[in-house]
């Protein structure tokens, strides 16, 4: 296996620059996934590691190898595709063994290296089938399969999952996260969806506009994002975003959201925000509950609100709720029945609120 090493990389089309300098250390044996809205340049990045795209300046480097030159089927990675892309006149057996034959891998090696990665991916009864005679999901495990055999120094999965239904979405995640504890390979796998990235990562990797937003493990990105995008795209519904200015109110500071509402900032360590500040106030759904006065929380961190549509989840409700005229998104447990209309008491934790400066959009608080 091997570490992989971006650095400084640049990609134009024409004189159209789309992906802007990344550099990005992935270390041996590392599952880091690069997620991303549509046309932000993580399947570029990829192809670029693949060597399916051509640098247009920066490196590349694969284990101890500079691999800008190198062609793809000498950089000893494995690319696991959106499209199956299997043989349709092939079995499995065919579709997993086809690459090593071309290479001219002795009969008996080809034998173990298939019969190995099929036990891996609970293929032993299917080698003789044809992909039509094959689910999606066994279909993409037969790709996943052909990449194994290959024994790479490194994965590229390209939105693999894409054309699942959501059942085998969720199943397809825990076999590629258990092929990655059985195998002990470094990983590099984009995704749009932050789901996948959050289940699935050692860290993730945000990506924007051709460029790099911010790098971490699933857990530091959900709790400490750096602005306002990756707060955003991280977590599911996605932080409640809302502008607001920072006030004084005698001696202390106020989140002012509009002239009818209001809720104190309390105090944090090292804090540097300024009264008369224009903020995006970040507030994750977790932290918007009913209150049931066990909380512990004080009266200024609750709130009268209007229910104006609710989203019954079963283990959980998202109720979408207007407070003097600013919405919220809060979250509840998904036993108790709300209804549009309802008025409801919610407490803020106010102990994970996030601001970020209303016009950079970085995180200050």
């Amino acid at each position: 296996m091997a570490q992989v090493i971006l650095k400084d990389i640049v990609k134009k089309f024409g004189k159209t620059e789309v992906v802007h300098g990344i550099s990005l250390e992935i270390a041996d044996k590392e599952f880091v996934v690069l997620v991303g809205p549509s046309g932000c340049g993580k399947s570029t990045v990829l192809r670029m590691v693949a060597g399916l795209e051509k640098i247009t300046s920066g490196r590349v480097d694969i284990g101890d190898r500079i691999v800008n030159d190198i062609a793809p089927k000498d950089r000893h990675v494995a690319m696991v595709f959106q499209n199956y892309a299997l043989y349709p006149h092939m079995n499995v057996f065919g579709n997993m063994s086809f690459g090593l034959k071309l290479s001219k891998t002795p009969k008996a090696e080809i034998l173990q290296r298939v019969n190995e990665a099929a036990t891996i991916l609970g293929l032993e009864d299917l080698l003789h089938r044809k992909p039509h005679e094959l689910s999606g999901g066994q279909r993409q495990r037969v790709a996943m399969g052909r990449a194994i055999v290959r024994k790479p120094s490194v994965f590229l999965f390209d939105e693999p999952l894409s054309n699942l239904d959501a059942k085998l979405r969720t199943q397809m995640r825990t076999e590629i996260k258990r092929l990655h504890q059985k195998v002990q390979s470094t990983i590099i796998y984009v995704t749009h969806d932050q789901v996948e990235a959050m289940t699935l990562a050692d860290r993730i990797v945000v990506m924007r506009d051709g460029k790099i937003e911010q790098v971490g493990q699933p857990i530091e990105l959900f709790q400490n994002p750096a602005n306002t995008f990756v707060a955003g795209f991280i977590g599911s519904p996605p932080m409640n975003l809302v502008p607001a200015r920072i006030v004084k109110a005698g001696n202390t500071l106020k989140i002012r959201f509009n002239d009818q509402l209001s809720v104190p900032l309390p105090v944090k360590e090292g804090m540097k925000v300024k009264e008369e500040t224009d903020v995006i106030m970040g507030l994750r759904t977790e932290d918007f509950t009913v209150d049931n006065g066990n909380g512990g929380f004080p009266d200024a961190w609750k709130l009268d609100g209007t229910v104006e549509v609710v989203e019954p989840l079963g283990g959980e409700t998202h109720m979408h709720m207007d407070f003097k005229g600013v919405s919220f998104i809060a979250k509840s447990e998904g036993r108790r029945i709300f209804h549009a209309g309802q008025q409801l008491r919610m407490a803020m934790n106010l102990n994970h609120l996030h601001l970020f400066d209303a016009d950079s959009t970085q995180s200050i608080y």
